[in-house]
């Protein structure tokens, strides 16, 4: 990826050969994760899949110029140092395409330098296990897209049942029916939310923080997966880039 070089530079880090250690520490793990993905951002560290600590990226200042001082005065504040991590996580999207790379680059440039896995988590995901772990049964993960439509998955019990796209808010209302009541999360839901209630009324309902900071819940995500065997290299990260097909794309330009 172009971005990687860049951000090793940045980061003041010799890369080293991309050997991926396959331990985890047999007592204990550590995670550290970054979002650059949503509005508010943030990095997190997780001790064995619980969170330590989370905290909102400085919102008056670009993710390039914030990292990698934010991960380092967080890692620093527990005794930690990347050696002594075991999982890097990164939000894949969907979200800011420039957010995306940065977040990607410096995770990619930590994850070479150190040997360690890097896993990827998408925001939908993450804002999905927010709700769940609250005991939300159906969730609607929405993420502004801009330009009137969202990105948008479905999930019941924990697992996705609606694959994510991009649409406009009532085309992917209009596929939403049934019981039980739908949670709405994600800063999409907060904009659209007069849209979402004048289609579903009591069938829908919204989190009290419908905007959470989601890097601790991909800290956790990314754990539970490193548990279950996941060892990805670094350069193995998959962005998640959401788009309508070809042809509606054609068929929308040519309404427009």
């Amino acid at each position: 990826m172009a971005g990687v070089a860049v951000a090793v530079v940045v980061i003041g880090i010799r890369l080293c050969a991309p050997v991926i250690r396959s331990y985890y520490h047999s007592t204990q793990m550590w995670t550290l994760a970054l979002d650059t993905t949503t509005r508010r951002g943030g990095a997190a560290l997780a001790l064995d899949g619980e969170v330590v600590e989370e905290i909102a990226s400085a919102p008056d200042r670009s993710a390039a110029a914030r990292l990698p001082g934010e991960l380092m005065t967080l890692l620093g504040r527990h005794g930690l140092h990347t050696g002594d991590l075991d999982v890097f996580a990164v939000a894949t999207g969907p979200g800011s395409f420039t957010g995306l790379r940065i977040g990607i680059a410096t995770m990619q440039g930590l994850a070479f330098a150190t040997g360690r896995p890097l896993i990827g988590i998408s925001g939908l995901d993450a804002l999905a296990d927010i709700a769940t772990r609250q005991g939300r049964t159906r969730v609607a993960t929405w993420v502004n897209a801009w330009r009137g439509e969202v990105f948008a998955a479905l999930y019941e019990n924990g697992r996705q049942t609606v694959a994510p796209v991009v649409d406009r808010p009532e085309a992917v209302l209009v596929k939403m029916t049934g019981s039980p009541v739908i949670w709405f999360m994600g800063d999409g839901a907060q904009t659209y939310r007069s849209n979402i209630a004048a289609a579903l009324s009591a069938g829908a309902a919204f989190e009290t923080e419908p905007e959470p900071l989601v890097v601790g819940s991909i800290a956790r995500l990314a754990a539970q997966a490193a548990r279950a065997g996941a060892n990805p290299a670094p350069h193995a990260i998959v962005p998640l880039y959401v788009r309508r097909p070809d042809a509606e794309l054609a068929k929308s330009r040519q309404r427009g």
